[in-house]
């Protein structure tokens, strides 16, 4: 096809006719390879097809069932902080 380029840094584009003949198939390579593609209509750019990425409506949450939480976390531990074990040492700018 003509415009298409695919390598590093460039974005592809596809004429609108070329994209009408082979629009599921390239609905497919978007999905798959993450690239976008750009979509011309008399040689400027009127469309852009992207792969479909789910949105968060909150990010409060948005981790939750991904992250497992192992032993206590809230408990202190048994290590003396250098501030605590030194408090006269001041550090040199």
């Amino acid at each position: 096809m003509a415009g298409e380029t695919g390598t590093r840094g460039e974005v592809r584009t596809i004429k609108a006719s070329e994209f009408k003949a082979t629009c599921l198939r390239l609905m497919d390579e978007v999905a798959k390879s993450g690239d976008e593609i750009v979509i011309t209509k008399n040689g400027r750019p009127t469309a852009r097809l992207v792969p479909y990425r789910k949105q968060f409506r909150d990010w409060f949450g948005a981790d939750r069932g991904t992250i497992k939480i192992l032993g206590d976390i809230i408990s202190p531990i048994d290590v003396e902080w250098e501030a605590e074990a030194h408090p006269d040492r001041t550090l040199d700018p």
